[in-house]
């Protein structure tokens, strides 16, 4: 594939919509007591409705419905007090009974919002909207036959249906994690990508920039993860408008045909599954064996009274109280945990600031590549609220709380002020005489800082400062040395 100039793909837009399916944590299936569990031995979470026997009748689950009315009311959209079920006919081995049971034209939740930040912006995001549907089986493929596993079949599912409104790959994932976030937050699903109860089907088309209408779409299947949804979307957007540059007389309908890809991860590029089915290819109707779900404005209500505090919520109070930077704000919300254990070391520390510094740039770092996190490695929030004490009280220098925090990770029970009681290159030097020695010392070897000072440049303080910490193996507190540099340096006559 020749690679064209990247300024004429700089004429081009995407245009991305996003189906994100989500497996509700209800006890029981969507329209069957069978248990609603992941990791079990295949087969054994089923009843004569998940998997299609003659005359089995589906029930509807009262609190699958609730939560998708919970999600509806998060979002701020309209919740419908009239949603029917309809049949989506499709043959494939893991649906028993050869359809689905989902929402066609009157879905639970209509419209709705979702807010999510993007290079330091906040950006909204268009619903368009959220649906009911019951999950499929899996296949697991042998050396000479396949298998099917049922316990997956009938899981109950909310598909969230957003508005073409995303234009970039990182928008994408912006919003997919927002998305994850209130799902979280209002606790009606683990949101666990690695067994699949999270999945992203992404529709992306590119056009020329200032054109009107949408131009056929792709659809990619089944990521289940962030960083795969990126790498997958940038890769189709590439791939799409070369194949436009490269048949500029052709209509653009058959350069590109509506199909259905996958990513595949070792490769790292979209894979062809099919030619893509249109709406009337699953002869949807109306599910006859179940009655529409009527709710009521009260109904509707009590949920809505009842949300917990949601993730944009939590941001807003962290900016205007805490006063963080939005993107450290979105950061902390974006993970619901990661925010609690920040809001625990918060009660031993008030600077909330550096707080989420060290959280959210320096240990996690330091854990980036060991497959842990600070919610894992075992560091409870109170020491990481001591290490910060002890900065700002002065005990350390910023420069060996970096120290302080290795040897954390490398110990996670054990208290800041313990690993440096314990490391005698950790005390800060506070002894006056050797302080003073090295402040002398800089103050004869820098006369020209020294004047420039004087003529009141500030920078030249900073560097003198610099010049006495680095003597110091940058031990020495560095109150000490501007009170000690200031009075030495207006002793000294021009």
């Amino acid at each position: 594939m020749s690679h064209k100039h990247p300024s004429e793909h700089d004429n081009w837009e995407a245009v991305i919509g996003l189906e994100i399916h989500v497996e509700l944590n209800t006890k029981s299936k969507l329209f069957s007591e069978a248990p609603n569990h992941f990791g079990d031995e295949p087969n054994t979470n089923i009843t004569e409705v998940c998997t299609g026997q003659p005359g089995a009748l589906p029930v509807l689950n009262k609190e699958a419905v609730k939560k998708a009315v919970q999600f509806g009311c998060a979002i701020q959209a309209e919740v419908a007090k009239f949603s029917k079920f309809d049949r989506k006919s499709y043959f494939y081995p893991d649906s028993p009974r050869n359809f689905q049971i989902t929402q066609y034209d009157q879905p639970i939740v209509i419209g709705g919002m979702v807010i999510a930040e993007v290079n330091g912006e906040e950006k909204s995001f268009a619903v368009n909207r959220v649906h009911l549907e019951d999950d499929a089986g899996m296949l697991k493929h042998f050396s000479q036959f396949a298998g099917v596993d049922y316990n997956r079949a009938g899981c109950p599912l909310i598909e969230i249906v957003s508005e073409p409104c995303i234009h970039t790959s990182q928008e994408a994932v912006a919003y997919a994690a927002a998305v994850k976030a209130i799902l979280q937050y209002i606790d009606v699903s683990d949101c666990n990508m690695e067994e699949g109860s999270l999945r992203v089907d992404t529709n992306i088309s590119v056009r020329l920039k200032g054109e009107k209408g949408l131009r056929n779409k792709i659809e990619i299947k089944n990521m289940n993860s962030f960083s795969f949804m990126e790498m997958a979307i940038k890769s189709e957007i590439h791939r799409q408008i070369e194949e436009y540059l490269a048949h500029p007389l052709t209509p653009p309908d058959k350069v590109i045909q509506q199909a259905t890809y996958r990513w595949d991860p070792e490769k790292k590029e979209t894979v062809l599954m099919r030619r893509k089915e249109t709406a009337d290819d699953y002869r949807y109707f109306p599910e006859p064996d179940l009655v529409p779900i009527i709710l009521t404005d009260a109904y509707i209500e009590e949920i809505r009274q009842a949300l917990p505090e949601l993730p944009l919520e939590r941001e807003r109070r962290y900016v205007k109280d805490l006063e963080l930077s939005r993107h450290q704000a979105f950061a902390l919300t974006n993970d619901k945990s990661l925010a609690d254990y920040f809001e625990e070391a918060l009660k031993d520390c008030k600077n909330a600031r550096s707080l989420s510094n060290w959280l959210l740039v320096e240990f996690a770092g330091r854990l980036k590549d060991t497959g842990k996190s600070i919610l894992t490695v075992g560091i409870p929030p109170k020491l990481v609220a001591s290490l910060v004490n002890l900065i700002d009280q002065g005990t350390i220098t910023g420069r060996i709380a970096k120290s302080v925090a290795d040897d954390m990770v490398a110990n996670p029970g054990k208290d800041p002020e313990v690993i440096v009681a314990d490391n005698p290159d950790y005390q800060p030097l506070n002894d006056l005489g050797e302080v003073e020695r090295f402040v002398d010392e800089v103050i004869s070897q820098n006369p020209q800082s020294v004047a420039d000072f004087k003529s009141g440049r500030d920078k030249a303080f900073a560097f003198l400062v610099g010049q006495v910490m680095k003597l110091s193996r940058g031990k020495a507190s560095p109150q000490l040395v501007n009170d000690l540099l200031k009075s030495r340096i207006e002793k000294i006559h021009h």
